[in-house]
Protein backbone atom coordinates (compact mmCIF):
# COMPACT_ATOMS: atom_id res chain seq x y z
CA UNK A 1 0.00 0.00 0.00
CA UNK A 2 1.23 3.01 -0.88
CA UNK A 3 -1.15 5.74 -0.16
CA UNK A 4 -4.36 6.50 2.17
CA UNK A 5 -7.66 4.81 1.24
CA UNK A 6 -8.50 8.57 0.19
CA UNK A 7 -5.86 10.08 -1.40
CA UNK A 8 -5.32 13.80 -1.18
CA UNK A 9 -3.51 15.07 -3.92
CA UNK A 10 -2.16 18.64 -4.17
CA UNK A 11 -0.14 20.58 -6.47
CA UNK A 12 2.76 23.55 -5.20
CA UNK A 13 3.62 26.18 -7.25
CA UNK A 14 6.17 28.51 -7.30
CA UNK A 15 4.95 31.99 -4.86
CA UNK A 16 5.84 35.70 -4.34
CA UNK A 17 7.95 35.88 -1.46
CA UNK A 18 6.65 33.90 1.86
CA UNK A 19 6.25 36.33 5.00
CA UNK A 20 5.04 36.26 8.18
CA UNK A 21 5.51 34.91 12.21
CA UNK A 22 4.08 31.58 12.51
CA UNK A 23 4.82 29.11 15.34
CA UNK A 24 4.77 25.54 13.97
CA UNK A 25 3.25 22.91 16.26
CA UNK A 26 4.85 21.20 19.35
CA UNK A 27 8.12 18.63 19.27
CA UNK A 28 6.54 15.53 18.22
CA UNK A 29 9.37 13.60 20.81
CA UNK A 30 8.59 15.92 23.78
CA UNK A 31 4.69 15.45 23.06
CA UNK A 32 5.45 11.59 23.21
CA UNK A 33 7.60 12.08 26.32
CA UNK A 34 5.48 14.11 28.66
CA UNK A 35 2.15 11.45 28.17
CA UNK A 36 4.58 8.28 28.69
CA UNK A 37 6.05 10.17 31.75
CA UNK A 38 2.74 11.89 33.04
CA UNK A 39 0.85 8.44 32.57
CA UNK A 40 4.24 6.61 34.70
CA UNK A 41 3.98 9.65 37.39
CA UNK A 42 2.00 10.02 40.46
CA UNK A 43 0.13 12.86 40.42
CA UNK A 44 -0.92 15.31 37.99
CA UNK A 45 0.75 16.61 34.98
CA UNK A 46 -0.06 19.48 33.07
CA UNK A 47 1.01 19.88 29.42
CA UNK A 48 1.22 22.76 27.02
CA UNK A 49 1.36 22.86 23.49
CA UNK A 50 1.29 19.74 22.96
CA UNK A 51 1.17 18.86 19.37
CA UNK A 52 -2.11 17.45 18.21
CA UNK A 53 -1.56 15.14 15.65
CA UNK A 54 -2.69 11.72 14.74
CA UNK A 55 0.55 9.75 16.18
CA UNK A 56 0.17 12.26 19.37
CA UNK A 57 -3.36 11.58 19.85
CA UNK A 58 -2.70 7.84 19.40
CA UNK A 59 -0.37 7.84 22.58
CA UNK A 60 -2.52 9.56 24.65
CA UNK A 61 -5.14 6.85 23.53
CA UNK A 62 -2.62 4.27 24.30
CA UNK A 63 -2.05 5.92 27.98
CA UNK A 64 -6.00 5.68 28.71
CA UNK A 65 -5.95 2.19 27.43
CA UNK A 66 -3.02 1.69 29.77
CA UNK A 67 -5.44 2.78 33.46
CA UNK A 68 -3.93 6.69 32.99
CA UNK A 69 -6.25 9.45 33.05
CA UNK A 70 -5.58 11.84 30.36
CA UNK A 71 -8.13 14.66 29.39
CA UNK A 72 -8.01 17.48 27.08
CA UNK A 73 -8.33 21.11 29.15
CA UNK A 74 -7.82 23.57 26.12
CA UNK A 75 -5.96 24.01 22.41
CA UNK A 76 -3.23 22.07 23.07
CA UNK A 77 -3.40 21.43 26.66
CA UNK A 78 -3.71 18.68 28.25
CA UNK A 79 -3.80 17.00 31.71
CA UNK A 80 -2.54 13.44 32.53
CA UNK A 81 -3.14 11.66 36.21
CA UNK A 82 -0.62 8.68 36.30
CA UNK A 83 -0.46 5.39 37.51
CA UNK A 84 3.08 4.94 38.95
CA UNK A 85 6.08 3.53 37.55
CA UNK A 86 5.22 -0.54 36.36
CA UNK A 87 1.74 0.31 37.52
CA UNK A 88 -0.20 -0.36 33.65
CA UNK A 89 -2.78 -2.37 33.45
CA UNK A 90 -3.66 -4.38 30.95
CA UNK A 91 -5.19 -3.31 27.88
CA UNK A 92 -8.71 -4.88 26.75
CA UNK A 93 -8.23 -4.43 23.16
CA UNK A 94 -4.73 -4.01 21.47
CA UNK A 95 -2.88 -0.45 21.43
CA UNK A 96 -3.24 1.01 17.62
CA UNK A 97 -0.26 3.35 16.82
CA UNK A 98 -1.60 4.11 13.61
CA UNK A 99 1.99 5.90 11.86
CA UNK A 100 4.01 6.34 14.59
CA UNK A 101 6.98 4.30 15.04
CA UNK A 102 8.04 6.72 18.14
CA UNK A 103 5.34 6.27 19.89
CA UNK A 104 4.52 2.56 19.54
CA UNK A 105 8.35 2.17 20.24
CA UNK A 106 8.71 3.73 23.23
CA UNK A 107 5.38 2.19 24.75
CA UNK A 108 6.62 -1.30 24.27
CA UNK A 109 9.79 0.21 26.69
CA UNK A 110 7.27 1.46 29.32
CA UNK A 111 4.74 -1.94 28.96
CA UNK A 112 8.28 -3.89 29.35
CA UNK A 113 8.77 -2.75 32.97
CA UNK A 114 5.03 -3.73 34.08
CA UNK A 115 3.57 -7.37 34.49
CA UNK A 116 1.02 -7.16 32.32
CA UNK A 117 0.50 -8.20 28.51
CA UNK A 118 -0.34 -5.75 26.05
CA UNK A 119 -0.75 -5.77 21.80
CA UNK A 120 0.82 -3.22 19.54
CA UNK A 121 -0.85 -2.65 16.27
CA UNK A 122 -0.47 0.07 13.42
CA UNK A 123 -1.26 0.69 9.88
CA UNK A 124 0.46 -0.93 7.29
CA UNK A 125 3.61 1.22 6.95
CA UNK A 126 4.44 0.83 10.89
CA UNK A 127 3.03 -3.18 10.17
CA UNK A 128 6.57 -3.40 7.62
CA UNK A 129 8.98 -1.39 10.02
CA UNK A 130 11.40 -3.14 12.25
CA UNK A 131 10.74 -3.31 15.78
CA UNK A 132 13.20 -6.88 16.40
CA UNK A 133 16.11 -4.24 17.85
CA UNK A 134 13.92 -2.43 20.00
CA UNK A 135 12.71 -6.13 21.71
CA UNK A 136 15.82 -7.67 21.66
CA UNK A 137 16.97 -5.25 24.53
CA UNK A 138 13.76 -5.42 26.31
CA UNK A 139 14.30 -8.98 26.31
CA UNK A 140 17.20 -9.33 28.18
CA UNK A 141 15.21 -7.42 30.43
CA UNK A 142 12.52 -9.93 31.08
CA UNK A 143 9.49 -9.25 28.29
CA UNK A 144 8.91 -11.81 26.09
CA UNK A 145 7.17 -11.33 22.84
CA UNK A 146 4.12 -14.10 22.40
CA UNK A 147 3.09 -13.71 19.46
CA UNK A 148 4.50 -11.37 16.18
CA UNK A 149 5.10 -11.40 12.66
CA UNK A 150 8.09 -12.25 11.40
CA UNK A 151 11.19 -10.31 12.08
CA UNK A 152 9.24 -8.77 15.18
CA UNK A 153 7.09 -7.19 12.84
CA UNK A 154 3.17 -5.82 14.11
CA UNK A 155 1.07 -7.12 15.21
CA UNK A 156 2.70 -8.26 18.13
CA UNK A 157 2.00 -8.79 21.95
CA UNK A 158 4.43 -8.16 24.40
CA UNK A 159 4.13 -9.66 27.96
CA UNK A 160 6.15 -7.71 30.18
CA UNK A 161 8.33 -8.34 33.02
CA UNK A 162 7.40 -9.63 36.55
CA UNK A 163 10.60 -9.12 37.94
CA UNK A 164 12.36 -6.80 35.76
CA UNK A 165 16.37 -6.93 35.33
CA UNK A 166 18.66 -4.39 34.88
CA UNK A 167 21.12 -4.35 32.39
CA UNK A 168 23.92 -2.56 30.46
CA UNK A 169 23.09 -2.05 26.71
CA UNK A 170 25.12 -0.52 24.42
CA UNK A 171 22.84 0.34 21.40
CA UNK A 172 24.07 -0.91 17.71
CA UNK A 173 23.43 1.97 16.26
CA UNK A 174 22.36 6.12 17.69
CA UNK A 175 19.06 5.70 18.36
CA UNK A 176 16.53 8.11 21.08
CA UNK A 177 13.92 5.38 20.24
CA UNK A 178 16.24 2.24 21.64
CA UNK A 179 17.75 3.90 24.14
CA UNK A 180 14.75 5.62 25.47
CA UNK A 181 12.46 1.81 25.22
CA UNK A 182 15.78 0.68 27.65
CA UNK A 183 15.49 3.53 30.30
CA UNK A 184 11.77 3.55 30.51
CA UNK A 185 11.81 -0.40 30.96
CA UNK A 186 14.75 0.41 33.27
CA UNK A 187 12.18 2.38 35.55
CA UNK A 188 10.78 -0.45 36.96
CA UNK A 189 13.95 -2.47 36.62
CA UNK A 190 15.78 -2.45 41.26
CA UNK A 191 19.33 -1.26 40.71
CA UNK A 192 20.89 0.68 38.27
CA UNK A 193 19.97 0.28 34.02
CA UNK A 194 22.88 1.54 32.01
CA UNK A 195 22.84 2.66 28.13
CA UNK A 196 25.79 2.96 26.32
CA UNK A 197 26.01 5.28 22.87
CA UNK A 198 29.24 5.24 20.50
CA UNK A 199 27.08 8.30 19.05
CA UNK A 200 24.93 10.52 20.79
CA UNK A 201 21.31 10.66 19.99
CA UNK A 202 18.81 12.77 20.74
CA UNK A 203 18.40 13.09 24.97
CA UNK A 204 14.99 13.91 25.09
CA UNK A 205 13.96 11.33 27.50
CA UNK A 206 16.94 12.21 29.69
CA UNK A 207 16.39 15.47 30.45
CA UNK A 208 12.21 14.86 31.00
CA UNK A 209 13.17 11.95 33.38
CA UNK A 210 14.94 14.32 35.38
CA UNK A 211 12.50 17.07 35.17
CA UNK A 212 9.39 14.18 36.69
CA UNK A 213 12.14 13.02 39.60
CA UNK A 214 13.92 10.67 37.79
CA UNK A 215 17.82 10.18 39.08
CA UNK A 216 19.70 10.34 35.86
CA UNK A 217 22.72 10.99 34.59
CA UNK A 218 24.48 10.95 31.13
CA UNK A 219 28.53 11.36 30.86
CA UNK A 220 31.00 11.28 27.60
CA UNK A 221 31.68 8.15 25.79
CA UNK A 222 34.41 8.02 23.51
CA UNK A 223 34.70 10.92 20.69
CA UNK A 224 31.26 11.29 20.17
CA UNK A 225 28.80 8.80 22.42
CA UNK A 226 27.67 9.19 25.77
CA UNK A 227 27.28 6.71 28.85
CA UNK A 228 23.58 7.06 30.56
CA UNK A 229 23.15 5.38 33.98
CA UNK A 230 19.40 5.36 35.29
CA UNK A 231 18.21 4.25 39.28
CA UNK A 232 15.33 2.10 38.94
CA UNK A 233 11.96 2.53 40.75
CA UNK A 234 12.11 5.87 41.32
CA UNK A 235 8.50 7.95 42.54
CA UNK A 236 7.93 9.73 39.75
CA UNK A 237 5.79 13.15 40.75
CA UNK A 238 3.99 14.99 38.86
CA UNK A 239 5.10 17.75 36.39
CA UNK A 240 4.40 20.86 34.19
CA UNK A 241 5.80 20.65 30.74
CA UNK A 242 5.84 23.00 27.58
CA UNK A 243 5.94 21.45 24.60
CA UNK A 244 8.91 24.07 22.75
CA UNK A 245 7.78 24.07 18.65
CA UNK A 246 8.97 21.05 16.87
CA UNK A 247 12.65 21.95 14.90
CA UNK A 248 11.70 18.97 12.56
CA UNK A 249 8.46 20.78 11.46
CA UNK A 250 10.13 24.22 11.11
CA UNK A 251 12.04 22.93 8.96
CA UNK A 252 10.11 23.15 6.28
CA UNK A 253 8.48 26.37 5.83
CA UNK A 254 12.41 27.23 6.68
CA UNK A 255 13.86 25.91 3.57
CA UNK A 256 10.72 27.31 1.66
CA UNK A 257 11.86 31.19 3.06
CA UNK A 258 15.28 30.27 1.86
CA UNK A 259 14.51 29.31 -1.60
CA UNK A 260 11.97 31.39 -2.04
CA UNK A 261 13.03 34.84 -3.39
CA UNK A 262 12.41 37.78 -1.10
CA UNK A 263 10.90 36.29 1.94
CA UNK A 264 11.40 36.69 5.27
CA UNK A 265 9.90 34.33 7.80
CA UNK A 266 10.11 34.43 12.03
CA UNK A 267 9.49 31.04 13.14
CA UNK A 268 8.71 31.77 17.35
CA UNK A 269 9.65 29.21 20.10
CA UNK A 270 11.86 26.37 18.40
CA UNK A 271 13.70 23.65 20.43
CA UNK A 272 17.28 24.78 19.81
CA UNK A 273 18.79 21.88 21.91
CA UNK A 274 22.49 21.04 20.15
CA UNK A 275 20.99 17.13 19.27
CA UNK A 276 18.08 18.31 17.10
CA UNK A 277 19.94 21.38 15.42
CA UNK A 278 22.07 19.88 12.76
CA UNK A 279 19.86 21.12 10.04
CA UNK A 280 20.36 24.72 11.17
CA UNK A 281 24.14 24.10 11.31
CA UNK A 282 24.42 22.54 7.38
CA UNK A 283 21.89 25.81 6.35
CA UNK A 284 23.95 28.00 7.77
CA UNK A 285 27.58 25.91 6.22
CA UNK A 286 25.42 26.34 3.31
CA UNK A 287 24.81 30.12 3.28
CA UNK A 288 21.33 30.80 4.76
CA UNK A 289 20.60 33.67 6.60
CA UNK A 290 19.33 32.25 10.00
CA UNK A 291 18.86 34.71 13.13
CA UNK A 292 18.85 33.47 16.69
CA UNK A 293 16.49 35.54 19.27
CA UNK A 294 14.63 35.72 22.59
CA UNK A 295 16.23 32.57 23.32
CA UNK A 296 14.78 30.85 26.92
CA UNK A 297 14.22 27.04 27.83
CA UNK A 298 11.41 24.84 29.74
CA UNK A 299 12.08 21.57 31.58
CA UNK A 300 15.86 21.18 30.10
CA UNK A 301 14.81 21.60 26.48
CA UNK A 302 16.57 25.45 25.20
CA UNK A 303 13.84 27.34 22.40
CA UNK A 304 14.20 30.51 20.35
CA UNK A 305 12.86 32.45 17.58
CA UNK A 306 14.30 32.01 14.17
CA UNK A 307 14.04 34.79 11.38
CA UNK A 308 14.64 33.11 8.15
CA UNK A 309 15.61 35.17 5.19
CA UNK A 310 15.84 33.93 1.25
CA UNK A 311 19.28 33.01 0.55
CA UNK A 312 22.07 32.25 -2.24
CA UNK A 313 22.77 28.40 -0.72
CA UNK A 314 25.85 26.96 -1.68
CA UNK A 315 26.69 22.86 -1.65
CA UNK A 316 28.53 21.67 1.77
CA UNK A 317 29.33 18.03 2.42
CA UNK A 318 27.53 16.80 5.22
CA UNK A 319 29.58 14.72 7.64
CA UNK A 320 28.12 10.90 8.72
CA UNK A 321 28.53 11.79 12.75
CA UNK A 322 25.63 14.76 12.19
CA UNK A 323 22.88 12.11 11.33
CA UNK A 324 21.54 11.48 14.81
CA UNK A 325 20.78 15.14 14.96
CA UNK A 326 19.11 15.91 11.92
CA UNK A 327 18.03 12.64 10.87
CA UNK A 328 14.36 13.77 9.86
CA UNK A 329 15.45 16.24 8.09
CA UNK A 330 17.23 15.40 5.46
CA UNK A 331 14.29 15.15 2.95
CA UNK A 332 13.98 18.82 2.96
CA UNK A 333 17.85 19.03 3.05
CA UNK A 334 17.96 17.59 0.03
CA UNK A 335 15.44 20.31 -1.29
CA UNK A 336 17.85 23.16 -0.34
CA UNK A 337 20.45 20.91 -1.53
CA UNK A 338 19.06 20.78 -5.42
CA UNK A 339 18.40 24.88 -5.00
CA UNK A 340 21.89 25.06 -4.10
CA UNK A 341 25.16 26.05 -6.38
CA UNK A 342 27.11 22.77 -6.01
CA UNK A 343 27.37 19.40 -4.98
CA UNK A 344 25.94 18.60 -1.58
CA UNK A 345 27.10 15.20 -0.10
CA UNK A 346 25.12 13.58 2.87
CA UNK A 347 27.07 10.92 4.33
CA UNK A 348 25.78 8.07 6.93
CA UNK A 349 22.10 7.89 5.95
CA UNK A 350 21.28 4.51 7.12
CA UNK A 351 18.54 5.03 9.20
CA UNK A 352 16.75 6.71 6.60
CA UNK A 353 16.06 3.21 4.85
CA UNK A 354 13.80 1.84 8.19
CA UNK A 355 11.62 5.27 8.69
CA UNK A 356 7.87 5.39 7.47
CA UNK A 357 9.42 4.32 3.94
CA UNK A 358 12.84 3.72 2.49
CA UNK A 359 13.46 8.17 2.93
CA UNK A 360 16.72 7.58 1.18
CA UNK A 361 15.33 5.72 -2.16
CA UNK A 362 12.25 7.83 -1.82
CA UNK A 363 14.26 11.13 -1.92
CA UNK A 364 16.37 10.53 -4.90
CA UNK A 365 12.84 9.38 -6.64
CA UNK A 366 11.78 12.77 -5.44
CA UNK A 367 14.54 14.97 -7.07
CA UNK A 368 14.84 13.16 -9.89
CA UNK A 369 11.32 13.33 -10.99
CA UNK A 370 11.28 17.06 -10.83
CA UNK A 371 14.56 17.10 -12.48
CA UNK A 372 17.26 17.33 -10.04
CA UNK A 373 20.48 15.12 -11.03
CA UNK A 374 20.91 12.82 -7.77
CA UNK A 375 22.86 9.84 -6.63
CA UNK A 376 22.78 7.19 -3.51
CA UNK A 377 26.05 5.76 -3.07
CA UNK A 378 26.06 3.09 -0.57
CA UNK A 379 24.24 4.98 2.65
CA UNK A 380 25.23 8.10 1.01
CA UNK A 381 23.05 10.74 -0.76
CA UNK A 382 24.48 13.01 -3.45
CA UNK A 383 22.95 15.85 -5.09
CA UNK A 384 23.86 17.82 -7.52
CA UNK A 385 22.74 21.58 -7.51
CA UNK A 386 22.00 24.00 -10.18
CA UNK A 387 20.51 26.77 -8.37
CA UNK A 388 17.10 25.96 -9.61
CA UNK A 389 14.42 23.03 -9.60
CA UNK A 390 12.94 22.19 -12.77
CA UNK A 391 9.96 20.60 -11.23
CA UNK A 392 6.88 19.29 -13.03
CA UNK A 393 6.80 15.55 -11.89
CA UNK A 394 4.50 13.83 -9.39
CA UNK A 395 6.12 12.57 -6.23
CA UNK A 396 4.95 9.03 -4.48
CA UNK A 397 4.96 9.81 -0.89
CA UNK A 398 4.40 6.44 0.16
CA UNK A 399 2.53 7.10 3.25
CA UNK A 400 5.21 9.41 4.84
CA UNK A 401 4.02 13.11 5.99
CA UNK A 402 7.49 13.96 5.40
CA UNK A 403 8.21 13.01 2.19
CA UNK A 404 4.93 15.28 1.06
CA UNK A 405 5.68 17.97 2.74
CA UNK A 406 9.23 18.34 1.14
CA UNK A 407 7.69 17.60 -2.15
CA UNK A 408 5.71 20.73 -1.70
CA UNK A 409 8.23 22.93 -0.14
CA UNK A 410 10.01 21.81 -3.44
CA UNK A 411 7.37 23.51 -5.24
CA UNK A 412 7.60 26.82 -3.84
CA UNK A 413 10.17 27.89 -6.02
CA UNK A 414 10.39 25.29 -9.21
CA UNK A 415 10.17 26.25 -12.94
CA UNK A 416 7.44 24.16 -12.72
CA UNK A 417 5.07 23.13 -10.35
CA UNK A 418 5.17 20.00 -8.29
CA UNK A 419 2.48 17.48 -7.69
CA UNK A 420 1.97 15.53 -4.83
CA UNK A 421 0.27 11.91 -4.89
CA UNK A 422 -1.32 11.69 -1.49
CA UNK A 423 -1.10 14.60 1.80
CA UNK A 424 -3.18 12.53 3.96
CA UNK A 425 -0.84 11.55 6.27
CA UNK A 426 1.06 15.25 6.99
CA UNK A 427 -1.82 15.27 9.54
CA UNK A 428 0.33 13.01 11.56
CA UNK A 429 3.35 15.54 12.30
CA UNK A 430 1.77 18.83 11.07
CA UNK A 431 -1.78 19.01 10.63
CA UNK A 432 -2.09 22.73 9.99
CA UNK A 433 0.93 21.99 7.69
CA UNK A 434 -1.10 23.69 4.69
CA UNK A 435 -3.16 26.64 6.03
CA UNK A 436 0.05 27.54 7.73
CA UNK A 437 1.88 27.77 4.36
CA UNK A 438 -1.03 29.24 2.64
CA UNK A 439 -0.81 32.26 4.95
CA UNK A 440 2.78 32.64 4.34
CA UNK A 441 2.20 32.93 0.55
CA UNK A 442 2.40 29.60 -0.67
CA UNK A 443 0.52 28.67 -3.43
CA UNK A 444 -0.95 25.44 -2.92
CA UNK A 445 -4.05 23.91 -4.96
Amino acid sequence: MTHSDQPRPLQSRASGPLTGKVRVPGDKSISHRALILGALAVGETRISGLLEGEDVLNTAKSMQALGAKVERTGDFAWKVNGVGVAGFAAPKAPLDFGNSGTGCRLVMGAVAGCPIAAGFDGDASLRSRPMRRILDPLEKMGAKVISGGEGGRLPLTLQGARDPLPITYTTPVASAQIKSAVLLAGLAAPGTTIVIETEASRDHTELMLKHFGADIASAREGVHGRRITLKGQPELHGATVVVPADPSSAAFPAVAALIAEGSDVVLSDVMTNPLRTGLFITLREMGASIEESEVRGDAGEPMAQLRVRASKLRGVEVPPERAPSMIDEYLVLAVAASYAEGTTIMRGLHELRVKESDRLEATAAMLRGNGVKVEISGDDLIVEGRGHVPGGGTVATHMDHRIAMSALVMGCASDQPVSVDDTAFIATSFPDFIPMMRSLGAEFS
